[in-house]
Order: structure tokens, then sequence, then C-alpha cells
């Protein structure tokens, strides 16, 4: 059948048979972890070069260096509000339902070997770290070590670089554009492979944790995507609304990138995607070259939603209580901890981590009530951000009067965009 021929509907057909696999027969799901992981591995491992050509190519071609601080700063302001909001809304939330009381979890009894190395990583997450972890100790470094903030920064200063050398600098941005049409094909190759990595990913998350064994904290759960899905709608949706477009429109043009962070639980194997979509939405290069990195670091809407209303749900499991001020330091405290969840392995976990040690209030031992449900958590968590990310770039785009809002409205209303493969090779020909 023809429509069998889009990424998005083999994604989600394999999503499908990988629950159907995990449950029926959870010995083979348990097996077939490898196949998600490489997927992600084969991501991960393009994601460095192209942040790097993207952001050097966007910003090596502005000639107003002013230009650059202003998007900048702009965006910054913006992740800012933005991930406020989700903390804000995230607490209130979890006050209103109250998901952990009942459970009377007793903090000194409970067994944390299995956040042992969450809390290992949440020791090195401080201020000074954080800043010091943003240089990397080699050029090469950065994109050995995978980190997105390192990769960042010297795509950043290499780009304004590239931009105060001017006609010198041509030829070698003319090479990175070469460089970048080749990765995007390469990606393309690496997408035709998500549907397998989907089933892989989903049929080992629900063998091994089992559908049953989260009846205790479905109501958590529930809270997270209720929250999630409300913020989308709301929040983002009437963020769009300012600048002239609707939610819907835009999240069926982002379908295969929602469903392939679906299967995955992870927002950067639709980074390669998002960028490429986005610029076809309209977005001139420059814009989506420094926003859509800098969002995947700063702008982690569902993230902030999840640190928020997980942190109050253990205090409420362990019976701790928690005064308004303490819960507007948490929001503080959460206000900078969240922008180095992008920077650590294990990422929402670590930072959450981080964040109880931080406040010495809420039990940190507690986060063991979390481990069975947070693989689940996480895919809410994903697709928020890479939706969040993706309404960033059109506002921004927007506001600085770099989009093409013809052809964005064009490309909305179209029904039968190009598969996902398909699109990276015309982007790699385009380019």
């Amino acid at each position: 059948m023809k429509v069998f021929r889009h990424l998005y509907v083999q994604v989600l057909v394999a999503v499908l048979l990988g629950a159907v696999v995990g449950i029926v027969r959870p010995e083979w799901g348990l097996q077939l972890q490898w196949l998600g992981t490489g997927f992600i591995k084969l991501v991960k491992m393009l994601i460095g070069p192209i942040i790097f050509s993207t952001i050097v190519i966007g910003i090596g071609g502005m000639r107003d260096l002013g230009r650059v601080g202003r998007l900048g700063l702009k965006a910054l302001i913006y992740f800012e509000v933005l991930t406020t909001v989700a903390l804000a809304i995230g607490l209130v939330v979890v006050n209103w339902v109250r998901p952990g009381a009942g459970i009377h979890a007793n903090a000194a009894t409970l067994d944390v070997s299995s956040v042992a190395g969450f809390q290992a990583g949440a020791a090195h997450l401080g201020v000074v770290s954080f800043i010091l972890n943003l240089v990397p100790d080699t050029f090469a470094g950065a994109f050995t070590s995978g980190e997105i903030l390192q990769i960042l920064l010297i795509a950043i200063l290499c780009g304004l670089a590239a931009a105060r050398l001017g006609d010198r600098a041509r030829p070698a941005l003319h090479l990175l554009e070469s460089v970048f049409a080749i990765l995007m094909g390469v990606v393309g190759i690496i997408m035709r492979l998500a549907p397998l990595a989907a089933f892989g990913a989903i049929a080992f998350a629900v063998a091994k944790f089992g559908v049953e064994s989260l009846a205790s904290l479905l109501k958590l759960m529930g809270c997270v995507y209720a929250t999630m899905f409300l913020f989308v709608v709301v929040v983002l949706g009437g963020v769009l609304r300012l600048v002239g477009f609707r939610l819907l429109p835009f999240l069926r043009y982002l379908r295969e990138e929602i469903l392939l962070v679906l299967g995955t639980s992870s927002s950067e194997s639709a980074l390669p995607g998002l960028i490429t979509k986005i610029e076809a939405l309209g977005c001139s290069k420059p814009v989506v070259g420094l926003v859509v990195p800098a969002g995947y670091s700063f702008n982690l809407d569902g993230t902030c939603i999840y640190l928020t209303m997980a942190s109050v749900f253990v205090a409420q499991a362990t019976d701790t209580p928690l005064t308004l001020g303490q819960q507007l330091g948490l929001l503080a405290v959460l206000l900078l901890t969240s922008k180095g969840a992008a920077a650590v392995t294990g990422g929402g976990f670590v930072t959450l981590s981080a964040t109880l040690r931080a406040m010495r209030t809420v039990p940190e031992s507690g986060l063991t009530l979390l481990v069975g449900v947070d693989r689940f958590m996480s895919e809410a968590r994903a697709i928020t951000n890479l939706i969040g990310n993706g309404v960033a770039v059109v506002v921004l785009a927007a506001w600085e009067g770099e989009l093409d809002r013809e052809r964005a409205h064009r490309m909305l209303a179209r029904t039968d965009e190009l598969p996902g493969p398909a699109a990276f090779d015309s982007a790699a020909a385009r380019d």
C-alpha cells in the first residue's frame, strides 16, 4: 500500500508491533534493546558535525555580527521565559493532583543502588563544573565526547570568525556546505532504519518493566503526560498563534520526527530531521543553525515539567512537607540545574538528583521510586522538548523577519510531503 511508504506510518506500526512483542514474548523483547541503542548511536555520531556545519554556515554568512548577538539574546530570553512557565505549570499540577500522597515510603529504608550511577553524575553537576564543561580539552575532543554545548561553543566562535573574515572565509563555507549535504545524505540512509529501531526499543521497554508493574505509579505518569499535553496545546499553541500559525498543522508537519522520538525515547534522534524540516518550512539557515542547537541545551520544556513534578512527587511519597517558600526555592534551583540537563549523560534523571542534593529538603533516596517508570515518561519529555524547539525556531524567525510566511503556510497546508529519508535526500541535493 502507498501509505506504508511514509516513514511516520512505518514507525507507528513498528511501535505497536514492538509493544505486542514486549507483552507476548518478553524474553524476545529483552534481546532487542540493541536495535534502538544502535540506531541512536548512528544518529549521534552525525549530530556534532551537523550542528557545527549548520551554525558556522549560518553565522559565517552574516555580515552584521550585531544581528547574531541580537538573535542570541532573544533566543535566551525566550528559552528562559518558556522554561519558567513549564516549571511553574508542573509545580501547580503536582500540588493539585498530589500523585505521591498515600505511598508513605520510608526514605531511610529505600534501596539506593539503582540510582547510584545517577547520584555520582549529579555530584559533578555544579555551576563551576557546568561552566568548565563548556570548554573542551581539545578542538576535536568536543566531537568525540558528543557534548552539544561544547560543539555549540566552538561552532559559534568559528562562525563569528568566518563572518569577520568575509570573502576570505567563503571557500571554507562552501566546503562546509558540501560536507553538510553529504551528512544529510547519510542521515537519509540511516533514517530508513528508524522503524526497526523503534520496534526494538519499545519491545525492550515493555518487556523490561512490564505494563502491570507500573500500576502504582500510573497516577504520576498520567499527570506528567496530561501536563505536557496541556503545555503543548495551550502554551506552545498560543505562542504559535501570536505569529500567525496553528499548532495542529505544525504537529502534522513534524509527525515523522515526533513518532521517531516516541519510538527511540530520544529527541536527539530527530535533530537532523528537525533542522531539515524547519529550513524547508521557510526559516532562514542562520536562525535555524543558531536556535535549534541552543534549544537542545537550554529550551527543554518537557524536562522542566518532569523535574518539578518528580521532585514534589518524591516529597509527597516520602511524607516530606514542603512549604510554599521551599517550593519556590525548588523552582529557582531548577531554573539553573535544568539548563545542565543536556550536558550530562542521563539528562533529566541526573539533573533531578543534583537538584534534590542541592535543596537538602527532599530525600534523594526517593528517586528509587521513579526508576521503573522514568523510561516511559522520557518519551513525553523528549516529544515536548522536540515540539518546543520547533516552535521556538518558527517564532524567533518570525520576530526577526527571517521567515518566508507564504512558504510556511503552503508547507503546513500540505498533507503529501515526502517520506523522511527522501526529504533528507532532497535537502542534500538542494544544498
